[in-house]
C-alpha cells in the first residue's frame, strides 16, 4: 500500500436518514451520540467519519448488523449522496460529479459485489458475468473469453448456461462475484462476499482475492461481520459501531491496542499468536544489531514458537522483505503473547 496516495478520502462524512437531514445537520449544536440523533427522529447510518483507503491496500470494514458499514461504503460508491462531509475517489469529488461522469467512474474503475447478488434472472451465468462488459462495448468474443476465465476461478465450470434460479445462493454469490472480477477494477467494494459460502470454497476465495491483491495491486474495500476473516485478509480493520468508526488500525495493533471495549470484546477470544508479526513487536535498531538468525518482520509468532521456546538470546534481529535488518525482537516479550500474557 502507498500510503501517500490515498485513492478514496473521507473526511467528517455524515449519512443521516430523517426528514431534511441537512438542515438538521447544519443545526447540530455540539457532539450529539447516536442516541440523542434518534431521539429527534433521525438514524445516523454514517457518523462523523474520516478515514483513507491506500492504493493497493485491503480495507476490511466489520461490525454487527446495523453498524454503518454498507452503509460506509455505499456512500463512497455515491449509491448513497452523503448529508454533511466530503469524499474523494481519485482526487474526484464525487458529489461534484455529473450523473454520467458518475456512470463512467463506476464502470470503469470500480467493481461492486453486494449481499443481494444483483443478477439479471433473464440472463445465463456467462451472460450476467460478460454483463459489464457489454455495457463497455467489448468484443462478444473477448468478453466470452473473460467471462469463461472467472467463471472457472469462482468454481462454476458446467454451469454457464445455467439461469439464475437454477443456482444455490452461494453459487449465485460465486456469478456476482466472478461479474465483478471480470471488469478488473481498480477499485473492488465486497459487502459480505463470501457469507453464503461453503467454508472451503470461502477460504478458496479469500486465497484468490490475497493472490490478486499480491499480484495486482488492487485497492479493495471489503465488508465481513467475521472478525477471523476480516484478520487473514486485512491491511487494516476499521471496526464500526452506530454509524462510527471505532477504531482504524492494523490487525496486529487492533489485537494489541484495542481502543475502545468494544472493540476489545471482537479480539478477547483471538490467538493472538497468531495475528502479531515479529515486526509489530520489533524496537528500532539504535544502532544495535543483535547476533543470531533473523527473523521476517512477516512472520507470526506462532511460526516462531519452537524458536522463542528453545533459543537462549534475549533479542533477534528482524527483517524487512528485501533481507535487511530493520529492528530488534525482545524475546520475552514474543513470548508473552505466545502464551498470552501479552
Amino acid at each position: 500500500m502507498n500510503s501517500q496516495t490515498p485513492v478514496i478520502s473521507c473526511r467528517n462524512v455524515w449519512k443521516l436518514f430523517g426528514a431534511d437531514p441537512e438542515r438538521y445537520l447544519a443545526r447540530m449544536q455540539g457532539e450529539k451520540s447516536y442516541d440523542e440523533i434518534r431521539a429527534d427522529g433521525y438514524i445516523a447510518g454514517v457518523k462523523n467519519v474520516s478515514i483513507e483507503v491506500g492504493r493497493g491496500e485491503m480495507l476490511v470494514i466489520m461490525g454487527l448488523s446495523g453498524s454503518g458499514k454498507s452503509t460506509l461504503v455505499r456512500c463512497f460508491s455515491r449509491l448513497h449522496d452523503i448529508t454533511g462531509g466530503s469524499i474523494e475517489v481519485e482526487g474526484q469529488d464525487i458529489m461534484s460529479l455529473t450523473e454520467n461522469e458518475l456512470i463512467e467512474l463506476r464502470r470503469n474503475k470500480m467493481g461492486m459485489v453486494f449481499q443481494s447478488f444483483g443478477l439479471l434472472p433473464h440472463r445465463t451465468v456467462l451472460d450476467n458475468v460478460a454483463f459489464p462488459l457489454e455495457m463497455r462495448g467489448q468484443d462478444r468474443h473477448e468478453r466470452r473469453a473473460r467471462a469463461l476465465e472467472v467463471i472457472r476461478l469462482v468454481g462454476l465450470e458446467g454451469r454457464e448456461e445455467y439461469f439464475p434460479r437454477e443456482l444455490s445462493g452461494g453459487q449465485q454469490q460465486r456469478v456476482g462475484i466472478a461479474r465483478s472480477l471480470a471488469i478488473e477494477p481498480d477499485i473492488w467494494f465486497l459487502d459480505e462476499p463470501f457469507s453464503a459460502l461453503d467454508p472451503l470454497i470461502r477460504r478458496e476465495m479469500q486465497d484468490e482475492f490475497l493472490r490478486l491483491q499480491e499480484m495486482l495491486g488492487k485497492t479493495i474495500v471489503f465488508i465481513t461481520h467475521d472478525f477471523d476473516e476480516a484478520l487473514r485478509l486485512a491491511d487494516r480493520i476499521a471496526i464500526m459501531k452506530n454509524g462510527a468508526v471505532e477504531q482504524c488500525d492494523t490487525p496486529d495493533k487492533i489485537v494489541m491496542n484495542p481502543a475502545t471495549d468494544y472493540v476489545a470484546k471482537f479480539t478477547e477470544e483471538i490467538d493472538k499468536a497468531r495475528v502479531v508479526h515479529a515486526g509489530a513487536l520489533a524496537h528500532p535498531l539504535n544502532g544495535h544489531v543483535p547476533d543470531g538468525q533473523p527473523v521476517a518482520a512477516r512472520t507470526t509468532i506462532h511460526d516462531l514458537a519452537r524458536r522463542l521456546v528453545s533459543d537462549s538470546g534475549d533479542e533477534l534481529p528482524v527483517t524487512d522483505d528485501t533481507g535487511a535488518v530493520v529492528g530488534v525482537l525482545n524475546r520475552q516479550a514474543a513470548l508473552d503473547v505466545l502464551m498470552g500474557d501479552g
